[in-house]
C-alpha cells in the first residue's frame, strides 16, 4: 500500500549509505584531477628581466580557470553527526558509482563532477554539479532533478510491493535562484527503514543535488541542519 504523502509530490526507493567498511573502497575509486604545470626555459641574461615578468603571468592562469569552477561543500557543512567526523572523497568527474537513490537515473554522466562523503557508521551523502551552457538548460536540468525525486516514492513501491515509501516536501530556500529540499522514508517489510533527504539549487547556469540518508525515519532527517547544509552548497557554487 503507498503510504506516501502528498504535498504537491509523490516520491522514491532504497537508501544508499556508507560505512566505514566502505571507506578505503570509497577513496581507492575515487580519480584526483590532476592540476597542469608549465616549464619556463632558461633565458639569456639580456631577456631575463622580461622572462622574471612574465613567468608570473605563466603560472596564474590554472588558479585563475579553477577559481571559475563552482565550489563543493566541505565535510564539516554537512549535518553533524553525534559519533563522527564526516569524510570526503576528492572532488570527481562523472557521476558516484553506485548512482545516488532516486536522483541518479536523471544525472547526466559526461557533464557531472561529484564528490561523495561518509562517516563511521551508517550515514552517507553526494553532491553532483553540473554546469549548464545556458540558464535555460540550468533551468531544466533543475525541473527535471526535482520531478525525479518528487516521483521516487510512487516507482519504489511500483517496483518492489515488500516496500513502502513516503515523500515529504520541505519547501523552498531563498539563495541564488533557489532551492527545493525533500525527504523520502522507505521501508522494508523484513525490517529496514531508511530516510534520505534531498535537495536541488541553482546559481545561474549551475545546478547542485546534495544527497543525505541513513538508517532511520522522519524523526532522525535532521531537516533545519540539512537546510543549513543546502544554503551552505548552492552559495559556494561561485
Amino acid at each position: 500500500m503507498n503510504t506516501h504523502s502528498h504535498h504537491d509530490n509523490s516520491a522514491s526507493t532504497g537508501t544508499t549509505t556508507t560505512t566505514a567498511s566502505t571507506v578505503s573502497t570509497t577513496r581507492a575509486g575515487v580519480r584526483a584531477r590532476l592540476g597542469r604545470t608549465g616549464a619556463i626555459g632558461l633565458a639569456v641574461l639580456a631577456t631575463a628581466a622580461t622572462t622574471a615578468v612574465l613567468a608570473p603571468t605563466a603560472t596564474a592562469a590554472p588558479r585563475a580557470t579553477q577559481a571559475a569552477e563552482p565550489a563543493f561543500l566541505a565535510p564539516k557543512e554537512l549535518p553533524p553527526h553525534a559519533s563522527s567526523a564526516w569524510y570526503a572523497s576528492p572532488v570527481t568527474a562523472g557521476t558516484p558509482d553506485p548512482l545516488p537513490f532516486c536522483v541518479g537515473p536523471a544525472l547526466p554522466g559526461a557533464t557531472s563532477v561529484h564528490r561523495d562523503f561518509w562517516t563511521e557508521y551508517d550515514t552517507g551523502a553526494v553532491q553532483v554539479t553540473v554546469v549548464e551552457r545556458d540558464e535555460t538548460s540550468a533551468k531544466a536540468l533543475a525541473a527535471l532533478w526535482n520531478k525525479t525525486i518528487r516521483a521516487c516514492a510512487d516507482k519504489v513501491e511500483q517496483e518492489d510491493p515488500d516496500m513502502t515509501a513516503e515523500f515529504r516536501d520541505f519547501g523552498s530556500i531563498n539563495v541564488e535562484e533557489g532551492a527545493n529540499v525533500y525527504g523520502i522514508h522507505t521501508a522494508h517489510a523484513w525490517g529496514s527503514s531508511d530516510i534520505n533527504m534531498f535537495s536541488v539549487g541553482r546559481d545561474g547556469r549551475t545546478v547542485t543535488v546534495v544527497k543525505w540518508g541513513q538508517m532511520g525515519n522522519f524523526q532522525h532527517a535532521q531537516v533545519p541542519d540539512f537546510k543549513k547544509t543546502t544554503t551552505t552548497a548552492v552559495n559556494k557554487l561561485y
